[in-house]
């Protein structure tokens, strides 16, 4: 599969809006066997699964779109190995940014979608 060459400029943008909203960023590109979570913060009550998709203006889909249920089940099991081995007592929540550039390559809009998808679906 082919990484998204805009795709850690989405990444820096949604972990900058993050701390400006304030979150404080606890881990990004968290791999695991069972895939990747692009970042993980923490904000009040919660600690953050984010998954960030960047798309360019010829994109035929939404960002969203591509967190399909395949995905949102290796995020799940990601983020419950990440919990076994950092323990904490923050609920867990599963939020997607989504990020539209322009054609000169520079972000143009971040979407942020908290609690995205219920866990609960995949556990």
């Amino acid at each position: 599969m082919t990484r998204n060459p805009s795709g850690p400029l989405g990444e820096r943008a949604c972990a900058q809006h993050l701390r400006k909203k304030g979150y404080r960023i606890l881990d990004a590109d968290y791999r695991t066997r069972f895939g990747e979570i692009d970042m993980i913060a923490e904000k009040g009550p919660y600690i953050v699964f984010v998954e960030v998709k960047t798309r360019g203006p010829q994109a035929i889909a939404s960002p969203m779109e591509a967190v399909t249920p395949a995905k949102q089940q290796k995020l799940v099991r990601t983020a419950s190995l990440y919990l076994s081995t950092h323990p904490c007592t923050l609920q867990p929540r599963f939020d997607v940014m989504e990020v539209e550039m322009t054609a000169q390559g520079t972000v143009r809009k971040i979407r942020h979608l908290k609690n995205a998808f219920d866990a609960q679906d995949y556990g």
